[in-house]
């Protein structure tokens, strides 16, 4: 399912472009324990800013960065973890912290991922070949960023209707941008802009991160160990559990560390949300939502939906009142003064965006449902933070007017204590068949994969997705072997 097969002629250009850009690759390994890394990166590394478009910042492709912008080092996981006078529920809520990624963005992470298997076999041509990224938002980011680290052309594609601040950033490092129609929603316009370049352009190589399973493999190894790091740390007492992780599905390349999960802790549930104004998963549904870098319409290929126990549909409206709520002034003074929210936990509410919101509703929805105790844990991400949106921010104030304490107070009854666990289905046998089901119609009927290759996701899982989970040493063997052969270290 990962073809690393090597094409040794373009193999030896990469390596002699990466030997004269100074350019070393990190390992899957050094991801998940950058604590391994040689000293004198540690140090180099000292001297380079998070965004810096440097190749040293491979090395901060991991959940383990220091928390600031500068030089820093690498320590226990960036995770926030939400009290009751927050969630309302009893189980406690721990997340992921993505801002400190390079590019504040964990699709930095499944980027790496899709692009680096086909940079160390020679498969991928860094000096004939153009890198096309398409995304509903952050994933061509994290795309372009690498794509430019290592030297690499790209091509960044993204819908026109994605916020100000993610376009006016590409300008900046992206080699080619192409805006197609649409917002969030239209993952289908995307996807016909990528047929048109394979079609038209024999230049290019797409990284889809819908089907990508370097994608879904990043997330496994690189996010589930993570998550499993931070349970095994906070969980306390020797009742504590991990009880759900909960991850909405955009790309399907988060709920991936699932698969990992699972394996560690079969007993957990694993649940994915999607929009309430665009219930594909839940009900066959179509529609437009506003909940940024998540794509819908479609079921994406690398979404291993047989580890799937639960659908949760999140309503857009909830995300966006919330984002306000955890970034106006007067929203954060009800929260500390009114709410009882510790100070510390409102003073790190910008971590959240809007998916990292509706990932933080899915959670709720599924204590509430559960009806989870003070023991369970329930993890969830946060893919991005409120630095991408505060044109939207903005947007909303324009809309609505000021905002005051009584709004704030209104918001928070409403949007989040007030969620209730309506919109979700438990699935069984047959709603997970019918979900892996409506693949058919993206992926055999319009993007050219075969109704076999469809059948072996459902019915040979260790020859599809256990296969694809056993090529991360090989691959890690590989990026050793390149990184000899440049002779940078």
């Amino acid at each position: 399912m990962i073809d690393l097969t090597i094409n040794t002629e373009n193999l030896a250009r990469n390596i002699e472009l990466a030997r004269q850009r100074n350019v070393v690759i990190p390992t899957f390994q050094q991801m998940k324990h950058p604590e391994t890394l040689p000293e004198k990166i540690k140090v180099r590394i000292k001297n380079v800013g998070l965004w810096d478009i440097d190749p040293l910042n491979l090395f901060r492709v991991t959940w383990k960065n220091e928390p600031k912008e500068h030089g820093g080092q690498f320590g226990q996981t960036n995770y926030i973890e939400l009290p009751q006078e927050l969630t309302g529920v009893r189980a406690r809520i721990i997340c992921l912290v993505g801002k400190w990624f390079p590019t504040g963005c964990h699709k930095v992470g499944a980027s790496y991922g899709c692009l680096v298997p086909r940079l160390v076999t020679g498969q991928f041509d860094a000096v004939n070949h153009k890198a096309v990224w398409p995304s509903t938002g952050n994933y061509c980011r994290g795309g372009a960023f690498n794509s430019k680290l290592l030297s690499v052309y790209s091509v960044a594609i993204l819908p026109r209707g994605m916020s100000k601040e993610r376009f006016d950033w590409l300008e900046t490092i992206a080699s080619e941008i192409i805006a197609t129609p649409g917002t969030e929603s239209n993952v289908k316009e995307i996807f016909d802009k990528t047929r048109e370049l394979r079609t038209t352009r024999d230049d290019v190589m797409i990284f889809n991160q819908f089907e990508e399973m370097g994608n879904h493999l990043w997330h496994y190894e690189v996010t589930g160990n993570a998550i499993a790091e931070t349970f095994e740390r906070i969980k306390g007492s020797k009742n504590g559990r991990l009880a759900a992780a909960c991850f909405t599905s955009g790309s399907a390349g988060t709920i991936g560390c699932g698969d990992f999960l699972k394996e560690k802790y079969p007993n957990m549930k694993l649940a994915v949300g999607e929009a309430l104004q665009c219930p594909t998963l839940l009900n066959n549904g179509y529609g437009e939502h506003r909940i940024e870098g998540i794509g819908d319409k479609h079921v994406p290929w690398i979404h291993n939906v047989r580890n799937t126990d639960m659908v949760i549909a999140i309503d857009d409206d909830d995300s966006q009142h919330l984002l306000r709520l955890f970034n106006d002034p007067q929203g954060k003074q009800f929260l500390k003064e009114e709410a009882g929210v510790a100070a510390e936990v409102v003073d790190n509410l910008d971590l959240f965006g809007i998916s990292g919101i509706a990932n933080l509703l899915c959670a709720i929805k599924t204590a509430k449902y559960y009806e989870l105790a003070e023991d369970d844990i329930v993890a969830t991400v946060l893919t991005d933070s409120a630095v991408m949106y505060g044109s939207r921010i903005k947007e909303l104030a324009g809309a609505e007017g000021a905002y005051s304490l009584t709004r704030a107070a209104a918001d928070f009854g409403r949007h989040l204590l007030g969620v209730r666990t309506d919109a979700m289905e438990e699935l069984g046998y047959r709603g997970r068949k019918r979900i892996h089901d409506l693949k058919y119609y993206t992926w055999v009927e319009q993007q050219g994969k075969t109704a076999a290759e469809l059948d072996d996701l459902w019915y040979d899982c260790e020859g599809t997705w256990g296969a694809v989970h056993k090529t991360a040493p090989q691959i890690d063997e590989l990026i050793e072997d390149f990184n000899r052969r440049t002779g940078l270290i």
